[in-house]
């Protein structure tokens, strides 16, 4: 990837930010206005805790992005209808939610083993994962490495390696460890005036339809700004790539073009293909006029996509 692409890809995440990266922390939610009956799992955990819509059929497990809440899978619950289970993830500092266990280091790998001991605890037979974003990332981890858990994974909008996007060409963990180390400070210690005007500049560019991003300006507002400035350190070192030949489960990853004139959907497809390369037998959909948040800037193509894979 050459140094001006690489400059483009960073571009078209999204209004990443001056001082690192706060806009995609920020942009990981939103609100179809629909609620759900809805109970919560006895399911004791300081990492997260679990919704569930539904008392019976497959089990399904919707996991959302950073700083975000379950609200963001609303119209994907009532698409679903009758004959599911839903589980939604709740990520402790999220949303309203208490910071609990996840006030330092590490969070998506940590929620993914709480997820496997979810699924372990409470029996269900290979559910499907679903996650957008970070919550894809998680997914990943899950599949990767609770293999004989994991039915079938969708990945929404997320590479197994963001901190490619940070780095030149070659970037590893460990050569990108500094720049996530310094944007996960500069989002740490951004003012909270700064860090929330940043996040609704960050919404508008991720979420085209504009009646959809009351909701994720809501939520970042009810967020914990350490738990996610943690989160998305994490996310930048992490390089899932060669984790993705243990995944067995049968794995869609939908995607959008990235938000940068420069980008065009080929290159985005070459970008895609190039980081789940590792994953034989992935199927890459990319979902046009969608900006990140595609089940809420095109729900009818991505319902349509969710019940394609879940019927295969």
């Amino acid at each position: 990837m050459n140094t001006q692409l690489l400059t483009g890809l960073v571009a078209a995440v999204g209004l990443m930010i001056n001082f690192g990266a706060v806009g995609l922390a920020a942009a990981q939610d939103g609100h179809t206005g629909h609620t759900e009956h809805h109970r919560h799992a006895d399911f004791a955990s300081d990492r997260l805790h679990v919704r569930i819509d539904g008392e019976g059929g497959r089990d399904i497990i919707l996991i959302p992005g950073l700083s975000s809440s379950p609200e963001v899978w609303d119209g994907t619950v009532e698409h679903l209808g009758s004959g599911w289970r839903v589980h939604r993830i709740h990520i402790q500092g999220f949303a309203g939610a208490p910071v609990e266990g996840n006030g330092t280091g590490p969070v998506a790998a940590p929620v993914a083993e709480e997820i496997a001991r979810y699924i372990t605890e409470n029996h269900l037979d290979h559910p499907v994962v679903v996650g957008h974003s970070m919550g894809g990332t998680i997914g990943l981890m899950l599949a990767a490495r609770h293999p004989d858990l994991v039915g079938k994974l969708m990945v929404v909008d997320m590479t197994p390696f963001m901190g490619a996007m940070f780095g030149p060409p070659g970037a590893t963990a460990e050569s990108i460890a500094a720049t996530a180390d310094m944007i996960g400070n500069g989002m740490a210690s951004a003012s909270p005036e700064q860090y929330q005007q940043q996040a609704a500049a960050a919404v508008t560019g991720m979420i085209n339809t504009e009646s959809k991003r009351a909701g994720p300006l809501q939520d970042t507002a009810t967020s914990d700004q350490q738990v996610s400035a943690h989160a998305f350190r994490e996310l930048i070192a992490t390089d899932l790539r060669p984790e993705l030949p243990k995944i067995t489960a049968p794995t869609e990853v939908l995607y959008a073009k990235f938000n940068d004139p420069r980008m065009t959907p080929e290159l985005t497809d070459g970008i895609y293909r190039a980081s789940f390369a590792n994953l034989s037998g992935a199927k890459l959909v990319r979902i046009d006029d969608s900006a990140h948040f595609i089940m809420l800037d095109q729900p009818e193509a991505f319902y349509s996509a969710l019940d394609a894979f879940v019927a295969q």
